[in-house]
Formats: C-alpha cells, structure tokens, sequence
C-alpha cells in the first residue's frame, strides 16, 4: 500500500482514530496467524505505514499487543460478570464452567494471556507495564467480588482463582494450537495423543478441582 491516505495525525481525534486502525490490523494479524508470529512491520504494512511512522503511535509492538490483552481483560470481565451477575446462587462446578467456556471462547485472549509476562510486559516502558496492571487488577476485584458473592471466597482465595484461570487457560491455549506439523506427529503416534489438549474440558476440571479443595459447595443466596 501507498502512504498518503495515513499522512501524521494532526489532531487529537485524528490520532485516536490512527491508534485504532492499528490496534484493529495487530487483532486481525493475531487471531490469524497467533501473537507470537506478528511483527511491527507486519501491522505497519496491514494500515498501509511506514514502521517509522507507526513508531509515532505505540513504542514497540508488545505495546500494542498489551493494549489488546487489557482490552481483553475488560471484555472478558464483562462477559463472565454478566453471567454470574444474573444467578443468584450458584454451585462450584457451575462457576468454574463458566469461568472455563468464557475463556475458551476467547482464542486470542488466551494466546495473549500466555504472551504477556513471557514477553509483552518486558519491551515496554514502566508506565505502560503500570497502566496494563491496573486495568487487570480492576477486573479481578470486580469478578472476585462475584465469588465473594456467590461462593463465598474471600479475597485471596478469589484472586487465587482467577489467576489459575487466566494462566491455565494461557498455557493451554499454547498446548492446543501446536502448528500443523507438531499436530501430525502428536497426532500420528498414539503415545503422543496426549499432547493434543481441549482447552475448556480441562480448564473446567482444574477449576473445579480447585473449588471442591477450598470446601467451596453450594452458593450463598443472595
């Protein structure tokens, strides 16, 4: 593509608007292709820019796939507190159930919930890293309060929970989606098979597990 139609934002709008296109081809370019294998230039030749020209907007390419997972973060939150916020009681099996197909429905989420401390917090400026961990920890407070509601957990204990899933639920995501040739050899030989996992059958039975541990049964009714 030719550089004229993305010529540097004048305007406050402007740039907010250049921000999002970016932000929109990098979540294409991930949900295709998987965030590891995504480059800067990649997402700068997806808007049609310059990498010079892209650099004006996010500092590095993990800033902007950090953004996505804070994104995600709230999008996720939403989505699981709205389904937990219409039961007024609700069993441990329950609960990890929604909290295990909420995730699993979301592929890129995982992929990024995996990327982030591996890579994307560690290229990034302090600030970035700060405004990233704040977006997070306003979201588990708020799920962790509808586990305090609905199970009872105490802070801790909701935290604990919500971190298993989240970073299960990254490494799983890595362990399903292994690439077409590691595939065929899992696939190929029976003692392998193992290494091919569902992400949300098994979420579910760790999170369950872990919920039947802390003597978490029936909800508390509102």
């Amino acid at each position: 593509m030719s550089e004229p139609a993305f010529q540097r934002a004048r305007s406050a709008e402007a740039k907010q608007a250049r921000e999002a296109a970016i932000l929109d081809a990098a979540r294409t370019l991930g949900r295709v292709r998987g965030v590891r294998d995504v480059t800067l230039t990649d997402i700068a030749a997806a808007v049609g820019m310059h990498k010079s020209a892209l650099l004006r907007y996010f500092e590095t390419r993990e800033q902007i796939f950090l953004a996505l997972t804070a994104e995600g973060w709230r999008e996720w939150s939403a989505e699981l507190r709205a389904d937990l916020g219409r039961r007024s009681e609700a069993t441990s099996a329950e609960v990890a159930a929604v909290f295990a197909g909420t995730l699993a429905a979301r592929p890129m989420f995982c992929d990024l919930l995996a990327q982030a401390p591996l890579n994307l917090e560690r290229n990034v400026s302090i600030e970035s890293v700060r405004s990233f961990k704040l977006v997070t920890l306003k979201e588990v407070e708020l799920i962790g309060g509808e586990l305090g509601r609905l199970l009872g957990l105490d802070e801790s204990q909701g935290v604990d929970m919500i971190a298993t899933a989240t970073s299960l639920a990254g490494a799983l995501w890595q362990m399903a989606t292994p690439g077409p040739r590691l595939r065929e050899l899992y696939m190929s030989d029976p003692r392998l098979g193992h290494a091919v996992v569902e992400v949300e059958p098994r979420l579910n039975r760790v999170l369950s597990a872990y919920l039947r541990g802390l003597g978490v049964g029936a909800a508390a009714t509102s």
